[in-house]
């Protein structure tokens, strides 16, 4: 029971952040303000780190992690494209982010109380990950 909660929730955890890298670098680019751009770089470095970290651990359990798939991927940014097409500003980039943001810490508490069989380590994992998009949160705020 342990094993298999553990590598459910770092597996979520991993999709997570997989979506989170990928809507960061498709954003990247097109971000004016420097302070805003330079939130997203860090925080994407940090998502980045933190992926390899869950990347380890599902290898400890011989589990490839999440791969996410073509429609959800493709789902998203077109809804990405659409809105900045409509709105291109930084404050639209800002409240994707942050839209983007909640919708995983809820998902990843929602996984944290599912999963309460997991390993700390895990759940230190998920409750760093809901940390570190909670602040993104804060820093892109001003941006709105």
């Amino acid at each position: 029971m342990i094993q298999d909660d553990t590598i459910k929730l770092l597996r979520q955890c991993d999709a997570g952040i997989k979506m989170g890298t990928s809507s960061i670098r498709e954003v990247l680019d097109r971000v004016e303000d420097p302070k805003l751009h330079r939130s997203l770089y860090r925080c994407g470095i940090k998502h980045r780190k933190l992926a390899h970290e869950i990347q380890r651990m599902l290898d400890q359990y011989h589990d490839r992690g999440t791969r996410l798939g073509p429609m959800v991927r493709g789902m998203a940014r077109m809804t990405t494209e659409c809105k900045l097409a409509m709105h291109p500003s930084d404050g639209t980039i800002a409240q994707l982010m942050i839209d983007g943001c909640s919708k995983g810490t809820s998902s990843l508490s929602r996984y944290l109380n599912q999963y309460k069989a997991a390993d700390e380590r895990s759940k230190d994992i998920a409750k760093r990950l809901i940390a570190l998009e909670d602040r993104l949160t804060l820093e892109l705020r001003p941006f709105l």
